[in-house]
């Protein structure tokens, strides 16, 4: 089996790269490959048997002013793999995320659960979702993901850590819920997924169990043997931000156990161990989540 990835060079691309190790592997960043354009797409995916496109536009609050851009990327590039995967006779995973649902749900969504976005990037996103299923129909995955953490880029975890080591105090949303993914976790999914030739259709790659992002914040805060009590309890509407973020992010995960194969462990497993192998990341700030402050001093 020959493996193509697309958006090597981002958090999950690079775990992509380690959990098929070994294996026939083509990795292309985005300077090695330009989704967007058909003809080099169908060249680079010429040859292969499975092609996994981790390549997104994903600056949530850019794509407001920009969503022709984004669509362009997570819509259009991803269809134009879809068939050129189709023509190669391959199969197609694309990686999605919890932006294209509306983010009002109270249980968890389901992986059948009508597409209903709220914002640009999600509107894009669920775009190429349909365009994966038109472009190779019957043998593509879909695996949609949320609040993602891993060691090849910015992130929230990575953003706690930072932060700790320069201020006394960090305030973190408690209303917007959903379930914090290490790429690592994510990327082993995929192959397992893969390896077992699992049905084709849809499947929610996030890690089991729920958090807000205080939550998160305090786990990291735990876990990286800090006071978690430096974490203080906000709200959203101390982060006015283009893009509006889904309050609840939590994916239902019934098309792994219908598949035989076990969803991923709970969140704060799969953190324990990624702080612990110091799979965190660059600390850059991408989610908008948070605000920092200094304790008052005499």
């Amino acid at each position: 089996m020959r493996y193509l990835i697309t958006g090597a060079g981002g958090m999950l691309g690079h775990d992509l790269i380690s959990a098929l190790d070994a294996r026939d592997v083509t990795a292309l960043t985005r300077a090695d490959l330009d989704i967007t354009d058909a003809d080099a797409v169908a060249a680079a995916v010429a040859g292969h048997d499975v092609v996994i496109n981790a390549a997104a536009y994903t600056n949530v609050d850019a794509a407001e002013y920009d969503e022709a851009t984004a669509e362009s990327i997570n819509g259009t590039g991803a269809g134009n793999l879809a068939r050129a995967a189709a023509a190669a006779g391959a199969i197609m995973v694309q990686v999605s995320t919890d932006y294209v649902f509306d983010g009002t749900a109270t249980t968890p969504y389901p992986e059948s659960t009508p597409l209903d976005p709220v914002s640009a990037y999600g509107r894009t996103k669920a775009s190429g979702e349909r365009l994966v299923a038109e472009g190779n129909p019957g043998r593509s995955y879909i695996v949609r993901t949320a609040w993602l953490y891993g060691q090849h880029g910015g992130n929230f975890a990575a953003t706690m850590l930072r932060v700790a080591a320069q201020r006394d105090e960090v305030s973190v949303v408690t209303d917007q819920v959903g379930q914090p993914t290490w790429t690592l976790d994510l990327a082993r999914q995929i192959v397992a997924m893969l390896d077992a030739n699992a049905p084709f259709g849809v499947y929610h790659g996030t890690n089991s169990g729920q958090g807000s992002w205080f939550d998160f914040a305090r786990a990291v805060f735990s876990e990286a043997g800090l006071d978690p009590e430096r974490v203080t309890p906000t709200d959203s509407a101390a982060f006015v931000r283009p893009a509006p973020r889904p309050a609840y992010s939590v994916l239902g995960h019934d098309a792994w156990l219908a598949a035989g194969i076990a969803p991923l462990r709970d969140w704060r497993e799969a953190l324990a161990e990624a702080v612990r192998v110091g799979a965190v990341g660059d600390g850059a700030v991408r989610d908008g989540a948070t605000r920092t402050e200094s304790a008052p001093t005499a």
